[in-house]
């Protein structure tokens, strides 16, 4: 163990789920390793759960475990919230930083939300705020944001952040399972949660997004500046009909730095099978960063699950104990740009639009019509696959019409969907999905 004089950094955890007992196990079983690269002893002090009764790790004495989190948010040195959530996990940050503790956290709903205000709070105590789990787990990318690339311009950032819905997609690519069927499966095997809404309705990855710009561009870019797409529109058919087109639907955050302002989306998308993204599957994560000096940069890695997690946790409480230890402490998150945010109608991307159709003469003209008239260019037809849906009442073929766009604005192409859909030969709901 470290041999200094000065009394041990005291470490308080709050939450002993998945994530907050691995965090426990690490900081215990490598304590002596922990505090010779620190330069001075390191010691958890305090494990806050709600049922201490519940809690039953080896290597977590159960002396250290209480149901009464203020007291460990304030009566440490370096806090770390595992909590989850919105409150009462804000309360104990702001807190914990109150008191005088750095804090560490993986909480991306609580950043995405109250970033500023933590920041803020922070920096005016004179203390820590790291999160670097709050974005993709295992894979350092809030270091690299907030120092490595400090001298750059980042202009945009585009990745996989979810591992729930990227394993969703890969079974539904590979077994062509529907997607209540590969959800039911990934529940099963502890991919997803019991209520899986944050993963599969995209607000785990809105909350990321939002700290990705915040981070990338040093400008206030909250949750609800993010506009969000799930996956549960995505069938069958969609991830048949890309397959034939050589393509994988993926799940992405994207954020931009344009000539408009900052644009924070995140949205089902079409990658082409030769993309790096594409081989991203199951719980790995991927971000892509490009920067005006840097250029191109990738990170990838694991970005769930508890070991993981709380391996990147552990490195913030190993960064913010070293500062203690030098006293100081690590850069402040500046928020300097007063940045707009872009309109949705100024983002302009290529769709691949699927309608079910009556099979009979005269129908792809009528529908390239509508696009005519709103000025939708279009790039690519495919009429050959076959809908997996009938529709009751109607004796005739029905037939998949699949139109590619040249670059257009959403605005615009989802009222020229709606006017086609109008058209009484269309039928079913149709699809709408970004290609890259």
């Amino acid at each position: 163990m470290a041999q200094h004089n000065e009394a041990p950094i005291r470490v308080g955890l709050l939450g002993a789920g998945t994530v907050g007992s691995q965090t426990a196990r690490l900081l215990v079983e490598q304590r002596d390793e922990l505090s010779q690269r620190i330069g001075r002893d390191i010691e958890l002090v305090g494990v806050a759960c709600l049922d201490p009764d519940e809690v039953d790790f080896p290597w977590i004495d159960r002396s250290l475990l209480t149901s009464d989190t203020m007291a460990v948010a304030t009566n440490a040195d370096i806090v770390v919230e595992l909590i989850g959530g919105l409150e009462p996990a804000r309360t104990f940050v702001l807190a914990a930083i109150e008191s005088g503790a750095s804090v560490v956290t993986a909480n991306k709903a609580l950043l995405a939300k109250y970033g500023p205000e933590i920041y803020q709070a922070a920096e005016a105590k004179g203390v820590d705020i790291y999160f670097e789990a709050a974005v993709g787990g295992a894979i350092p990318i809030v270091r690299p944001l907030r120092e490595s690339l400090v001298g750059d311009k980042v202009t945009s950032m585009l990745g996989i952040v979810n591992g729930t819905t990227n394993y969703i997609l890969d079974e539904m690519t590979t077994k062509g399972l529907d997607f209540d069927v590969a959800l039911k499966d990934a529940q099963a095997k502890g991919y997803a949660e019991a209520d899986p809404t944050g993963d599969i309705e995209g607000h785990d990855a809105a909350n990321k997004a939002a700290i990705m710009a915040t981070l990338g561009f040093h400008a206030n870019v909250g949750i609800d500046d993010v506009t969000v797409e799930g996956i549960t529109k995505v069938t069958a058919d969609d991830i048949a009909a890309a397959t034939a087109e050589h393509k994988v639907v993926k799940l992405l955050a994207v954020v931009e730095n344009g000539e408009t302002g900052v644009s924070a989306r995140v949205y089902p998308a079409l990658i082409d099978e030769n993309h790096p993204l594409a081989s991203v599957h199951g719980s790995f994560n991927a971000v892509f960063v490009k920067a005006e000096a840097a250029d191109d940069l990738m990170f990838y890695g694991r970005g769930a699950g508890g070991a993981p997690t709380a391996s990147a946790v552990v490195g913030d409480v190993v960064t913010v104990a070293r500062h203690i230890a030098q006293g100081c402490t690590g850069p402040a998150i500046t928020l300097y740009n007063d940045l707009p945010k872009a309109p949705i109608e100024a983002s302009k991307a290529a769709f691949a639009v699927r309608f079910v159709i009556h099979d009979k003469p005269g129908v792809l003209a009528a529908i390239a019509e509508e696009f005519a008239k709103r000025g939708v260019s279009i790039n690519g037809v495919n009429q050959d696959l076959k809908p997996t849906l009938h529709e009751p009442g109607y004796s005739g073929e029905l037939q998949q019409l699949r139109l590619v766009t040249h670059l257009t604005d959403e605005v615009t192409l989802r009222e020229t969907v709606e006017a086609v859909c109008q058209l009484d030969f269309v039928t079913g709901e149709p699809s709408i999905l970004r290609v890259l």
